[in-house]
């Protein structure tokens, strides 16, 4: 297969400059090795002599001949950052969130990502079902870790039938070769009832701590399920006995793994706490917070984050005499009680204080999705007409896609402003960030 990566726009001062390329102009080869991706085309450029072979804008082929200093970066910015593209996944999970999105939605919410490269960049899980055993080898060739898999069960016969795919069992075979390497990893399990939980969870367990310490962490996350399931297999949800049940077995394997690795391994999510009525785990127990982006600590780190800041503000000289100010913010339900509790005590310190803190059902994908990061801009409106938001109202960062003002119903920011004629600001979902907006510091 032949692979020709365009250059999209040349550095100023760079080497890339200096030869002449130019936007347009094709990449094929280095010192004659072909070019899949970035990280091919990262690791041959290293050398200090390099020969580029090069199709022009015209169509012409030239060998290009630098010399340069070890790791001295050629200057070249490419159109596609992973200069190839992107692997879709092939499963038809029957967990999987992107089949219970409604239609009309924009196309990019309906692309399912299962590309290993995209694991080490930025952080996605893969299921292996879609890697190549040149794949495993590129891998374990560049170092690209930690890989972040998503492995649901350790049982290969139950893992076929969880992810519609019958080779799915087989593909828990590259762990092994992961490990062997030392490929950091980190895995996820998203825990169906009635499927893969008690006894196929322990057994899930104790097969994943044969990794131990290359495999320093697995997530354990339930289900989530929307509205839209027409045609969908039929799952349910774990209510509060469930939830403990879950916490107590992955509990008694953290101490286990903690006593011979110095590690708890396995993590319950935040959503498994809350709904069973149980307390957070300490801080300590997170071990570093390498499931974060998983909810899995982020209720523990928001708390501590909070406590900590509200005792250094209460320092501020003037703190307390301070002109009444009224703000407003948006939970959803998972964390109604934990934002109310904190809003309640940010009052209490500071009589000037009000804080409205407004619980907002998720209409758009169903009252069983209850995390904040789904909400949508309608549902916002529609809940908020004719409430008292006071001088501003604050949405959490992880309501809007990453760095844009759009939510996942496309409603933008300035849409809520208008409609419900109330200025907004987008702040971090941290504990820190909550005190400080909420008061009106700088941060």
């Amino acid at each position: 297969m032949e692979h020709k990566h365009v250059v999209g726009s040349v550095l100023s001062g760079s080497i890339a400059e200096e030869l002449g390329l130019e936007p347009g102009d094709k990449i094929i080869s280095i010192n004659g090795n072909i070019i899949e991706d970035i990280f091919d085309y990262q690791f041959y450029s290293q050398d200090e002599e390099l020969n580029v072979l090069v199709e022009t804008k015209d169509g012409e082929e030239c060998m290009l001949e630098i010399e340069k200093d070890a790791d001295e970066d050629l200057g070249i910015v490419f159109d596609n950052g992973l200069m190839d593209n992107y692997r879709s996944c092939h499963n038809k999970c029957i967990f999987c969130f992107i089949d219970q999105n409604p239609p009309g939605m924009r196309e990019s919410l309906y692309f399912k990502d299962d590309d290993s490269r995209l694991s080490f960049l930025q952080g996605n899980y893969i299921t292996l079902t879609n890697m190549s055993d040149h794949d495993v080898e590129r891998i374990i060739k560049y170092n690209l870790s930690p890989i972040n898999i998503s492995f649901h069960t350790m049982n290969p016969e139950l893992r076929c039938k969880m992810l519609h795919n019958r080779f799915a069992g087989d593909a828990l075979k590259k762990v092994d070769k992961f490990y062997e390497a030392g490929i950091t990893m980190n895995g996820q399990i998203v825990l169906c009832p009635g499927w893969n939980d008690g006894a196929e969870l322990e057994y899930s367990i104790k097969e994943l701590m044969k990794y131990l310490p290359v495999l320093e962490s697995v997530s354990v996350v339930p289900v989530g399920l929307t509205k839209f399931r027409d045609g969908l297999e039929k799952l349910t949800t774990f209510d509060a006995k469930g939830c403990g049940e879950v916490i107590d077995l992955i509990e008694k394997y953290q101490k286990i793994a903690y006593e011979k690795y110095g590690l708890h391994f396995i993590h319950a999510s935040d959503e498994f706490y809350i709904v069973a009525g149980r307390e957070l785990p300490e801080a300590e127990r997170y071990d570093g917070y390498r499931q974060i982006d998983n909810g899995v600590g982020k209720a523990r780190l928001v708390i501590d984050e909070f406590n900590e800041t509200l005792e250094r503000v209460k320092a501020i000289p003037g703190i307390f005499d301070h002109e009444e100010r009224c703000v407003s913010t948006i939970t959803g339900i998972l964390t109604s009680e934990m934002t109310n509790k904190q809003a309640e005590a940010l009052m209490k310190e500071f009589p000037w204080l009000k804080v409205n803190v407004y619980t907002i059902l998720n209409d758009f994908y169903g009252h069983g999705i209850t995390v904040t990061g789904l909400l949508v801009g309608n549902d916002i409106i529609n809940q908020l007409k004719g409430k008292d938001l006071g001088q501003r109202l604050y949405l959490p960062e992880n309501c809007v896609r990453s760095g844009d003002d759009i939510f996942l119903d496309d409603v933008r920011v300035p849409e809520v402003e208008t409609s419900l004629q109330c200025g907004i600001s987008i702040v971090k979902s941290s504990g820190r960030d909550f005190v400080y907006c909420m008061l009106g510091l700088d941060r």
